[in-house]
């Protein structure tokens, strides 16, 4: 009999050591999967961060370069060296310039009419 109870007291303080030394297991595995896990949030947030960066640069090339490309552009033809050469050509740039102000809604029809007759006319 006493040889029984040293066994069964060996199997129980056996059983009672690897519960704990499997929970103490699990909660460290717990623990490092939930560093593992803070650590690719971060990541995450760092790599976000840095492409909101290298979007907001590359929009700001992109306004400088549209900006330069406006300082150094060269001025348009003027409509008075147009009227110089051929009267047709200036009153066709003059229709123009009133259609494109018509389509913009800045003259009404009947206003736009009156002026395409007095560039007729003229």
């Amino acid at each position: 009999m006493g040889l029984l109870r040293g066994v069964a007291r060996t199997a129980v303080i056996a059983g009672t050591a690897t519960a704990v030394s499997n929970r103490v297991s699990r909660r460290q595995a717990g623990r490092w999967a939930d560093q593992e896990q803070m650590e690719q949030y971060q990541q995450d947030q760092q790599m976000q961060q840095q492409y909101a960066a290298q979007q907001q640069y590359a929009a700001q090339q992109q306004q400088l370069a549209a900006q330069q490309q406006q300082q150094y552009a060269p001025p348009p033809a003027a409509p008075a060296a147009a009227a110089a050469g051929d009267p047709m050509a200036a009153k066709l740039e003059q229709l123009k310039t009133l259609a494109d102000l018509k389509a913009q809604g800045i003259l009404t029809d009947a206003e736009f009419e009156q002026q395409k007759n007095a560039i007729l006319a003229g």
